[in-house]
């Protein structure tokens, strides 16, 4: 084994893939190292790098990644070669991973500290990787020991009896059988005796291309005999067949002629049509409407812009661009145009953007604009479809690619320019294991193509902004709305002020009310922006003081009114709410604060002559709910849309002319150095969704703070003195873009445990630190102190040398692992975009 601690530009050269007698196998397993395995003889000819192959485990079976091959064994490894077990098989024929998207899996494992078989892992469909199952046979000895106890009613003797009838026999199927613990135990000992034995088996891909049986009609011969007359269903086929393009599926053909399949049988078997089977696409856009395409003429802007661009894609060369545009400035229109020009140099393109959200959006106008040549790839399509979009891009038949941030993998050839769309988006950051940045991988992506890299944004990332200011970047701007439509008119109101003219807490200012009705007699439409989910955000009991909590989580489980329940919006956990309190018996329950769901309800009596809609979590989960509800907003047929951030990007409503924010000051208060600045992109963002039309917009932004400073520039949508205000907090606090940090977790559901681990950890630091190049904090309990029945450590260590911040953890960590620290529990994140 090795650990994996390797440069990008590492690449096998010659000599290892001449005659490979090894192979290097990356896990998906969370291990920062690759395994050296035997290739078998009958193998060595075949395998080839980024295929996969099974190999041998520890007790296990598991799928890996051939990452290098090599002829012998290299002796800085340190491993004794009759140690080194052999790859059991070879799954594919043609490797499923091109070098280029082994060498971006292995920058990104390396860069934030991650396991690089789980980061191509991740680069693949899901569903795609063989598993195995173990499988059980009984054996002669098990045979004759089951005739001698024939009449015995033990365990072991119900599960001879078992194998006998079945035959092979998995292992899942004896654990439903007969339960996981006694039968295990109960099999370790048949297989000890010799009765039965256990092999692995391969099971098949979960997914593979779809396939149908088809019919068209032949040719018909010239010099063939005359054939005796069709009759009536026959001749209903043939006619079925001409009518269309000569082709039809099987099925389909039997529903439309009203005929038989024997029928069709019999023409096959008379030479007339032939049956075949075909593949069928499943393409998620086949059902869908797709807009106008529109003649548009750009402005003096946009057509600056998309000269340096072009001029940049003409070069061949890397380049990285910040597009500044504000919102509706037109930066669609020229990543469209930017496309244009790399497919006819015979070139591919990837697009991402930051939300599942946005992505019927950009998809329907691209497949508009270039046909079958888009394939789309994100979550929230089906398996197949995703798998049928992947195997598209990677023959070549689509050169386009569209998605979330996982698409930065996608298999494309040749890529020409890279777009990353809503640049500043922490969705980009991929906060599980496998770590990493959906916006930087793309940017090295297109830096290992010698491609072209635009990142786009109304409101760019603070360490994107300063990169273009050092040069890092080439920044472009596009200050101005398309036509010289002016930004939308902001307000902050006071509510303050509101509550002493009211006498009491109110959730809509008079202001807004005003605003709401005078917006909807117009028959324009409103957005209202509340990023809280939920009908209450706690419940309180009057007499005793107590919340009710999650058992998993150290949080007030959420009210939804529509469900009945009190959720946890970290783990999921659900239950029924009380009609006393739990604690004291108190009936006294106050359900304190308000989401979305509150908002929609109390806006619909108030104005019960509109139509409201509501966008969050809650209402998206049924596929394609969210984009349908954005349809119908377009079309006029919703009034108002009531939702949470998801409404706050990409979205064009020409007829919005009102947006409302209910409230933005809970997240000014996280304990994230990024509140702020994610809280004036967040209103930036929503305040560019009114006013993109002809009509004049108006945003009403409501606070209790109207003085702090991300509220004041939202409100004019000022990024540069923004800007200004937020990087001296940053330089003068010792936060990035001036530093680089890593946020260490430690999670475990025993707080103890995960806090003598910590220790051990810190203990580590402050010795690997001896040169005081970083700067070591905690551990301490995280904001989110305890989720999903994890208890939650954090350490932060930040250092102004990025080099120096990886020695110091690679040194800290190896050590750790010597004195025994539990590495499974502790999460290292490099540039972390939420400490929380």
């Amino acid at each position: 084994m090795r650990d994996l601690q390797l440069s990008p530009d590492r690449t096998p050269n010659a000599e290892d893939q001449a005659k490979p007698e090894y192979v290097e196998i990356a896990l998906p397993l969370p291990l920062r190292q690759t395994f050296t395995y035997r290739l078998p003889v009958g193998l060595r000819e075949n395998v080839k790098l980024g295929a996969r192959l099974l190999v041998p485990f520890g007790k296990r079976q598991l799928t890996g990644y051939a990452v290098a091959l090599h002829t012998k064994i290299s002796p800085e490894l340190e491993i004794e070669e009759e140690t080194v077990k052999e790859a059991l098989e070879l799954l594919d024929g043609e490797p499923l991973l091109t070098e280029e998207i082994i060498r971006l899996t292995q920058w990104s494992a390396d860069y934030y500290a991650a396991s690089w078989g789980e980061v191509l892992k991740a680069s693949l469909p899901a569903g795609i990787n063989a598993t195995t199952e173990q499988v059980y046979s009984i054996t002669a000895r098990g045979r004759d020991e089951l005739t001698k106890t024939a009449s015995a009613t033990t365990l072991k003797s119900q599960i001879l009896r078992f194998l006998v009838e079945h035959n092979e026999t998995s292992s899942r199927e004896l654990t439903k059988k007969f339960g996981a613990a006694q039968s295990q135990r109960a099999l370790r000992e048949i297989i000890k005796a010799g009765w039965a034995t256990v092999f692995h088996r391969t099971l098949t891909t979960q997914i593979k291309p779809k396939r149908r049986k088809a019919v068209r009609l032949l040719p018909p011969e010239t010099d063939s005999p005359a054939q005796k007359p069709f009759t009536e269903a026959q001749t209903r086929i043939v006619e079925t067949l001409l009518s269309g393009d000569g082709e039809a599926s099987f099925t389909d053909l039997i529903e439309r002629a009203e005929a038989s399949a024997s029928s069709i049988n019999t023409l096959a078997k008379r030479g007339v049509l032939e049956v075949f089977v075909q593949e069928v696409r499943r393409d998620p856009l086949s059902k869908v409407d797709l807009p106008e395409l529109l003649n548009l003429t750009l402005t003096d802007e946009q057509t600056s812009v998309l000269a340096e661009i072009t001029t940049a894609l003409e070069a061949g060369k890397y380049q990285s661009f910040l597009l500044h545009g504000v919102t509706g400035s037109g930066k669609t229109e020229i990543y469209i145009r930017a496309m244009r020009t790399v497919l006819e140099r015979g070139k591919s393109a990837l697009m991402l953007v930051p939300e599942i959200a946005l992505t019927p959006v950009f998809s329907r106008r691209l497949r508009a604009v270039f046909g079958d040549e888009v394939a789309i790839l994100h979550s929230n399509l089906s398996t197949g479809e995703r798998f049928d979009e992947w195997r598209r891009l990677r023959s070549g038949a689509a050169r386009i690619a569209i998605g979330t941030r996982s698409a930065v993998f996608a298999p494309l050839r040749n890529i020409g320019l890279v777009i990353v769309d809503e640049e500043h988006d922490s969705s980009y950051r991929q906060h599980e294991s496998p770590f990493y940045h959906g916006r930087d991988a793309a940017i090295v992506r297109a830096h290992y193509a010698n491609s072209v890299v635009v990142l786009g944004s109304a409101t760019p990332a603070l360490e994107s902004f300063h990169n273009a200011h050092n040069g890092k970047y080439k920044y472009l701007t596009l200050p101005n709305r398309i036509g010289n439509r002016p930004l939308a008119q902001a307000e902050l109101v006071d509510m303050r002020e509101v509550f002493k003219a009211e006498g009491k807490d109110t959730i809509f200012s008079p202001a807004l009310l005003e605003a709401i009705e005078e917006t909807h007699s117009k028959k324009e439409q409103s957005i209202i922006l509340l990023n809280r989910r939920g009908f209450s955000q706690f419940v309180l009991c009057r007499s005793c003081g107590e919340t009710i909590r999650c058992n998993n989580c150290d949080i007030t489980l959420t009210f939804h009114k529509r469900e009945a329940r009190l959720i946890c919006h970290y783990c999921n956990h659900r239950e029924r709410t009380p009609r006393r309190c739990p604690a004291c018996e108190s009936q006294y329950l106050y359900f304190i604060g308000e989401g979305t769901e509150q908002i929609e309800d109390i806006l619909q009596r108030k104005f019960s002559a509109l139509k409201i809609a509501r966008i969050d979590r809650d209402t998206t989960g049924r596929r394609k709910s969210f984009e349908e509800t954005l349809m119908a907003f377009s079309r006029g047929e919703i009034d108002m849309l009531v939702g949470t951030q998801m409404l706050a990007k990409g979205h064009d409503f020409p007829n919005v002319t009102l947006v409302g924010v209910i409230s933005v000051d809970a997240g000014l208060a996280l304990p994230d150095f990024r509140s702020a600045e994610r809280t004036f992109q967040l209103l930036t963002q929503v305040a560019g969704r009114a006013g993109r039309g002809d009509l004049a917009g108006r945003v009403l932004i409501q606070t209790f703070y109207p003085e702090h400073y991300a509220l004041r520039h939202a409100a004019t949508q000022n990024y540069d003195n923004f800007y200004d205000e937020e990087i001296r907090f940053r330089k003068n606090l010792n936060y990035p873009p001036f530093v680089a940090i890593a946020s260490i977790l430690i999670k475990h559901p025993n707080y103890n445990y995960a806090f003598d681990n910590a220790q051990i950890l810190r203990e580590c630091l402050h010795r690997a630190n001896a040169e005081k190049n970083c700067i070591v904090l905690g551990p301490a309990p995280a904001p989110l102190a305890r989720l999903k029945n994890e208890h939650r450590l954090q350490i932060l260590v930040k250092a102004r040398n990025r080099v120096k911040l990886r020695e110091t953890l690679d040194f800290a960590v190896h050590e750790a692992q010597e004195k025994f620290c539990d590495l499974r529990i502790v999460n290292v994140e490099i540039d972390p975009v939420n400490l929380l």
